[in-house]
Order: C-alpha cells, then structure tokens, then sequence
C-alpha cells in the first residue's frame, strides 16, 4: 500500500452514489473536497465516523468543503446507510476498488486473525487546484471529524 500524498494530484473519478447517480470529482472543481475512503457501511465503526461528519456538516459547509464518502459497497448498501443514520453528504461506491487503488489505499488489512484486502481508512483533502492538500490518516472513527475540522480552522482558504 503506498497512498497519496500532499502535493500530489488527486485522480480524477466518476462513481455512482447512493441515489445511482455518477458523481465526477471534476463536479467539484474549485472547492475543497474531503474524500473519506471507509471499510464498509453500516458496520459500527464506520457508522462512528459517518455520524461524526453528519453532526458538523454545517461547520464543514460554512467552511467550504464537501464530503464525498467511498467505500466498495453496492449503491443500495449505501442509501440505506445514508437512509438509516440521515447522512447529509454524498456516499460513493467503488465496487471494484479501482478509485481506491488510485488513491494507493487498498492493500493488505488483518482482522479478528485473517488476512485479507480491503480498504484502508484514510481521508484526502482535495484543495479548489484539484491537488491533494492534506492525508489525514491519524485518527479514531470517533474523532475523524473533529481533526478534519481543527485542520481547515487553521488553513482556511
């Protein structure tokens, strides 16, 4: 596994969201985009983290950013994710993981004593040039939110 980093470009992508809808990271361009790569929704950890974005949604927007949610669940999976816990931002899927690829976060992951592959829990800031502007790959699902919004108070734009 080797993820992007700060400076790097971030690629460009088109995924279906929970609606079925494709969404192009392009529809974005001149904004701050929060990209948050998670293992698989409604599982409790992720439901943590989605939930902690959801309660500062206002914060994060007054603050010019989106969130763009990805994760390798089916579009279905991720409306009644959204459904469920009333999340207010958009979820992406990436069955078959090549965004994640890209973005140099899938890889090899242990859990409960098996070996498998999958996706690693990190977020990108996209900055408004379309270039990664900071991996925020230190974190508990619990206080994701918390350490993407003391970051953009400290570098807004």
């Amino acid at each position: 596994m080797n993820p992007l980093k700060a400076g790097d470009k971030a690629p460009q992508f088109s995924l279906p969201d929970q609606a079925g809808e494709t969404i192009n990271l392009s529809d974005f361009k001149g904004q701050r985009v929060l990209v948050y790569f998670y293992p698989k929704a409604m599982t409790p950890g992720c439901t943590v983290q989605a939930c902690g974005l959801r309660d500062t949604m206002n914060e994060l927007k007054s603050l010019n950013v989106e969130v763009l949610g990805i994760s390798i669940d089916a579009p279905e999976r991720l409306a009644r994710f959204a459904e469920k816990e009333r999340l207010n931002f958009t979820l992406l899927s990436d069955v078959d993981h090549q965004i994640a690829e890209q973005f140099g976060i899938w890889g090899e992951k242990k859990f409960m004593g098996k070996t498998y592959d999958g996706i690693h829990r990190i977020s990108f800031l996209i900055n408004p040039q379309g270039d990664i502007e900071y991996v925020f790959d230190k974190f508990k699902t619990s206080d994701h939110h918390q350490i993407v919004l003391d970051y953009l108070k400290q570098h807004a734009l």
